[in-house]
């Protein structure tokens, strides 16, 4: 029986431990990175601006006796008036080159580890995990650069020319919170302000990361405070109220309205109720709607 017992303690013990291994935190790569990105973008900046600065706008400007001659003298007049042209232009520079820096080392990490959708375990070491994490930080900082800056139209530029995201033309987005890798963007769509786009979700206190792209059609307005999870997949010509969150792997075929969390399709009365109207009302907005598509038609004939 003693036997018995040890043998039982022996198959029991092992159940019982669970395989935890302490995340490889990659400082080096995470400082390398950081160091290069930031300070090299404002490098080739710094030396245009200061080469402007020490011989033309001190010697021209500031270094200038008379105050008349400024307004006289026509190199002391474009020096006068060049600074903000020139201040615009090196901030312009620094954000192009923090775009290119990006681009280089995102290539890099692509081309060792690809992305791809699917469950990345994080009590498991692996390539895929650590380029992973190396990626979440490579492009927090030029997000910020250019979400932050006085030309935070350009975001949707840099996601395209650094291989991040890919949006088309006409796409419009505001202020969100992630969506900054793995999203792809049809035209002519508008993502409102505080939309949560998170091609990543972690399920639970360190646990397995869900990796999934995210794909939103052509034509798709999308309001405040959305959330859109990991995998889901917006057909064209979809709107989503304020509010609307779409879980993880949600298929949405589009031309209809979604509300709710976790979404679900609006029909004509519960947009009834939301807008407080009457069915009148929404019988006059559709024929007014049809004289308008009718009347641009005509336009278009006669031009």
């Amino acid at each position: 029986m003693g036997e018995t017992k040890e043998t039982d303690k022996k198959t029991i013990k092992p159940a019982n431990n669970l395989i935890k291994e302490e995340i490889n935190l990659q400082l080096h790569w995470y400082l390398t990175a950081f160091f290069v990105i930031y300070f090299g973008s404002f490098l080739i900046s710094a030396i245009i601006f200061m080469l402007y600065i020490m011989l033309f706008y001190l010697p021209y400007f500031l270094e200038i006796r008379n105050f008349i001659s400024i307004f006289t003298n026509m190199p002391s007049l474009i020096a006068s008036i060049s600074l903000p042209f020139v201040i615009v232009i090196c901030y312009l520079i620094h954000l192009f080159v923090v775009a290119l820096i990006t681009r280089w080392f995102w290539r890099i990490s692509e081309k060792r580890s690809p992305s791809k959708s699917g469950i990345i375990p994080r009590n498991i070491p692996s390539k895929t995990l650590n380029y992973y994490h190396i990626r979440s930080f490579i492009i927090k900082y030029p997000k910020n650069a250019f979400s932050r800056g006085p030309f935070p139209w350009l975001l949707k530029w840099m996601f395209n020319f650094t291989g991040t995201n890919k949006i088309g033309k006409g796409t419009v987005i505001e202020e969100q919170i992630a969506g900054d890798r793995f999203v792809s963007i049809g035209e002519n769509s508008y993502l409102g302000t505080n939309v949560a786009i998170s091609s990543h979700a972690v399920d639970g206190v360190f646990g397995n990361i869900s990796f999934a792209k995210i794909k939103i059609g052509d034509n798709v307005t999308t309001a405040a405070f959305n959330c859109i999870a990991p995998g889901v997949n917006i057909g064209n010509k979809s709107w989503w109220l304020p509010m609307t969150g779409a879980t993880k792997y949600n298929i949405l075929k589009g031309n209809n309205f979604y509300f709710g969390t976790p979404l679900r399709k609006i029909f004509k009365r519960k947009v009834i109720e939301y807008l407080q109207i009457s069915e009148e009302d929404l019988k006059r907005a559709e024929e007014l709607k049809n004289k308008l598509s009718k009347k641009n038609r005509e336009i278009v004939i006669n031009e």
